[in-house]
């Protein structure tokens, strides 16, 4: 595999570890809080109180499966075998900016280039499935040509 390739997996990989820890440690303390809410109120308060951090729970609990999807999506990117053209798993160049298409993960710098991670169903991720290097598309009225695709 393209070692430029390795480093943005790594990269999207970090950032779901980063984000399914984060939720995780947040879904612990509230589960510690919910069990001091229980030893130390009485009554509507209790109730209340126990119910926002169960609604609290439940969004967080949403939230970390999203991830797990994100990261079960960027496996099946990896394991993918590059065509030529673009699609999950591949790394688009053009001349306004450059793309990963996996999960979105935001901005990654990997040997002095940007590259911006995007999900294959993003906008700009559809207008570039199926492109070659040579061929152009356009977005927000701004023509790009891809240069390559890997």
């Amino acid at each position: 595999m393209n070692s430029i390739k390795e480093k943005l997996y790594k990269a999207c990989e970090a950032y779901v570890d980063e984000r399914i820890k984060r939720i995780e440690d947040s879904m612990a303390g509230l589960e510690s809080d919910q069990e001091n809410e229980t030893k130390s109120s009485a009554g509507d308060k209790y109730e209340t109180g126990r119910e926002m951090i169960n609604l609290e729970i439940n969004k967080l609990a949403e939230q970390l499966q999203q991830f797990k999807n994100l990261r079960n999506t960027l496996n099946v990117a990896k394991s993918r075998t590059n065509n030529g053209s673009a699609q999950l798993g591949t790394a688009v160049k053009t001349n306004m900016a450059n793309y990963f298409i996996a999960i979105p993960a935001d901005r990654i710098i990997v040997d002095g280039d940007e590259y911006f991670a995007i999900g294959a169903n993003s906008p700009i991720a559809q207008l570039l499935l199926h492109k070659k290097a040579g061929e152009e598309i356009t977005f927000n009225g701004k023509s790009a040509e891809i240069l390559e695709v890997f």
